[in-house]
This record gives C-alpha cells, structure tokens and sequence, in this order.
C-alpha cells in the first residue's frame, strides 16, 4: 500500500456566492414599506497551507477533489445570507503548486505559507442596497456570482540540507541511520528504498537535515527506474554527497564510473552545478573496500571532490563527515540574504485604463472583455427586464457602448461578453430600454409615492398667483 506520495492533480472548486434578495417591506398598514432584500453570502475560498505535521500528500491522492461551501442566499427584513466557510488544506512543507502546462503558482515553504487555491464568488446584492434616490423600488437582485474552479498539480520537493545520492544498494539508508535518528528499511537489493528518507543531525552547535534520495540509475533524469520520480527533491538540498560502493558485487561497476553516472544524470536534470560536492567511499570495513577506496580517492581528490572514507556498519569515519557538512551548511545559511519582510506594493491603474476591451473577431461578432463587464454579466438575471436594464445602464456608463460604437458595431451586429466558451451573446440596439422601463424611470414603484395634499394646494396657489399676475401685466403694460 503507497504510504509516500510527492505529486498529486487536486481538482478544488470554490464555493459560489449566495444569491442577493429581492423582496418587499410588509406590515400592517404599511403594504409597501420599501425593498428589504438582504445581500447574499460570499462563497468559500480554498486555501492550501503549510503544516509541518504534513509530510506526504496522500490524502489528496486518494480523495482529490475538494470543494468549498456556498455562501447563503439574503432574506427579508435585511438579512443577509452566511458566508460560506473556507476549506483550508495542509500541505508539507516544501510543496510547489503547478498549473496542469507546469507554471509555477506557488512555492509554499515555511510554516503557515499559504495559498488560494481557489477564490469563492461574490455575494450578490439585494434590492435593499440596489435601491438609490432614481430607483427607489428595484424588483430584481443580483445573483452570486459562481466560485473558481480548476486543477491544480502539487509537487513536494524535500526540505533538506543534505543530499545523500549514488546507485541502489551504495549505503545510503545505512549512513542515514547511524547519522541521524531515521529508521529506513535496510536491505542488499536494488530499490529497497521507495521513498526519500529525512532525518536530523546535530554536529557541535548545528543542526541540519539530511534526506537520501532513491532509484538513481542511468537514465533516471529520462524517466528509467525511480530517479525521474524522486530528482526533484534535490533541488532544495545545499549540499550533495555521492555515496560511492567500494564493495561492490558487480564486476562491470567501479565507483568513479558510478560517480560519473550520477553526475551526468545531475548535469541533464539541470539546475544543480552550483551545489558543493562531496565523496563518501562507503563500506571501507571490508578488506576489498578498504583497499579500493585508497587506491582511488588521489583520483578523485584531483578532481577537487573532498574525500571521506566511511563505513556505516563499523561507525567509521562518521564524526568527520558530519562535522565536514556541519561546516558547509552554516556557511552557506550564512552566505544567504536575510529575510526582509514581504514588502506591500500597491499598483494604482492608469488613468486612462478602462478596465475593458472591445474587438472585433473574424466571424464578424463583437466580444467585450473586462473584469467588470463580465462579472456584471455573471450576476445578472436575464429572465428579469428590470434587471437587464440595469446591466445596460451599467454597461452605458462604464463606456462599453460608446467603444462599440468607435469600433464600428452598429444596431443589430451581434455582442458577446466574456470568455468564448462561457460568453453572453446578444445583438446590440444601442440605449436599448427594456419592457419594464416603458412603465416609468427604471426601477420606479408610483403604488409607493404617497399623496401630498398640502404640496398640492401649494403648487395651486402659486399657479393661481401667477395667472393673476400674468392678466394685471396685460392691462398695465407701463
């Protein structure tokens, strides 16, 4: 059963916005209070997060599609609907969040680093915060507008100081385990080990972690045996050491051969030559290797590798090395730039920014695209004039129909607006007035304009007055 796994696809699809209300005040003497549509609520979001308890994806692999919860529509009496409630995920440290063409999202390193997978979609708006000085009974709200969705790939790339490589069966589970406190399963045959192993060593006052990675044959970085499945947890480590078997059982192996292997599948997996190289000849406790081992490391050392002779059965040799790496690392966390804090950068829009575009496609149909113009869309009503007329006043006064216009559209070419596989096709009148604005201005109720008696007589009198007036003028021209 596969207890270890570094790459999975999650399908997560937010929660979608609760519909806004659209709804009447009503008690008793007062049938025509006012709208009191509650706003709706938003929809949850999905956010992936780093969790150091985490340390391996499989849960995501067995269950990978996730999904947020709605928010809740609005009610009456100004009740707004609940916000839906956000699906937080737990990731190791170290996970890398790709898109399905292998574009980095995010590389979530650190405890508590998180990430939107997945932004929830709005609330819609009642009638209540429809309603304006024009439009003092709006009959329609506005709809949520539904959560992102999509596929997102997860790759978990070992948070390692150290690096232990070389061929199956070299010693690298045995040295891991004398240096640190890791138990790995132990074995004389090739690929005993089916996943990195991580432990924690403490050389004087440093503490570092070392992780040996599997299945590194020729041909792993084109996918032969496990290497093409394990490289990528390399990529963190600071330092990388060969572990060379001078006791090898197979006569067509030697382990400067084996070292050039290795670094050839480094070399075409790519990003690794500035890393700092060091050279275990391993197994030294048996006689063979003891001798193999002095024989080659004048080779080696020429090549500018640091040389260490060790045996992980006979804990030889094991103090050097750590120390050795202890020194490396510290150097290296010291040569790092220190961490500033993550610098707030606002980015105002250009003046002249429209927030839109309006072009004309080869099949002769306008489409508009634009944050504003499409979410308008999305949140509207179409079975409701009154609502439809809104998003053209909308529409009217951002400029999408004056750009039409310059763009050469003219009464009854066709429109979309959005994307093309989910776009809103129309053919365009310009100004167009839907049936319910023929009743009056839009979004006007006359049952809810109470009579004024007192401003009547008012206007009258003055009426009054300036007909008298107008009849005096006449006689009395001087």
């Amino acid at each position: 059963m596969t207890t270890f796994v570094d790459r999975v696809e999650l399908h997560v699809a937010a929660g979608n916005g609760g519909h806004g209300c659209a709804s009447v005040h009503r008690e008793k003497f007062k049938p025509l209070g006012g709208p009191d549509g509650g706003n709706g609520g938003r929809g949850g979001d999905v956010i992936l997060v780093v969790d150091q308890s985490v340390t391996t994806l499989l849960d995501y692999h067995h269950s990978p599609h996730r999904k947020a919860t709605n928010g809740k529509p609005g009610e009456g009496g100004n009740r707004s609907g609940k916000d839906g409630q956000d699906l937080v995920l737990p990731v190791p440290d170290g996970t890398v969040v790709l898109d399905r063409a292998g574009n980095v999202l995010a590389d979530l390193v650190g405890e508590g680093t998180t990430y939107v997978a997945a932004e929830g979609g709005r609330g819609g708006l009642g009638n209540a915060a429809l309603a304006s000085a024009r439009r003092k009974a709006p009959g329609f709200a506005l709809l949520g507008e539904p959560g992102r969705s999509g596929d997102v790939v997860l790759e978990l790339k070992t948070v390692a100081d150290v690096a232990l490589v070389g061929y199956p069966s070299a010693g690298k589970s045995s040295l891991i385990s004398v240096l640190s406190a890791a138990k790995p399963k132990i074995a004389d045959y090739p690929f005993t080990t089916l996943v990195p192993n991580l432990g924690v060593v403490t050389a004087g006052s440093t503490v570092y972690t070392i992780a040996d990675v599997p299945g590194l044959i020729p041909g792993a970085s084109q996918g032969r045996g496990l290497g093409l499945e394990f490289l990528r947890h390399v990529e963190r480590c600071s330092v990388l050491v060969h572990v060379l078997d001078t006791a090898t059982l197979e006569s067509d192996r030697d382990p400067v051969t084996d070292l050039d292997v290795i670094e050839e599948e480094l070399t075409q997996y790519g990003g690794l030559d500035n890393r700092p190289r060091i050279v275990v000849l391993n197994k030294i406790d048996i006689p063979d290797g003891k001798d193999l081992a002095e024989m080659i490391r004048p080779d080696l050392e020429k090549r500018g590798y640091r040389v260490f002779e060790a045996s992980a059965v006979a804990h030889l040799g094991l103090k050097e090395l750590s120390f050795a790496l202890a020194e490396i690392i510290a150097k290296s966390r010291a040569d790092k730039p220190k961490e500033e804090a993550t610098r707030i950068v606002i980015r105002p829009k250009a003046v002249d920014d429209e927030g839109f575009t309006v072009s004309l496609e080869d099949d002769g149909l306008y489409r508009v695209r634009g944050e504003k113009p499409e979410r308008w869309v999305r949140q509207t009503d179409f079975s409701n004039d009154e609502a439809v007329g809104y998003l053209a006043d909308r529409l009217s006064r951002l400029g999408v129909e004056e750009k039409l216009l310059k763009a050469g559209a003219r009464s009854g070419d066709g429109v979309a607006i959005g994307p093309e596989d989910d776009a809103v096709v129309f053919d365009w009148e310009p100004t167009m007035m839907a049936g319910a604005e023929m009743l009056g201005r839009r979004g006007e109720d006359h049952r809810l304009e109470a009579p004024r008696p007192a401003a009547q007589r008012r206007r009258d009198r003055d009426a009054e007055r300036d007909e008298a007036q107008r009849a005096y003028d006449e006689f009395h021209p001087f």
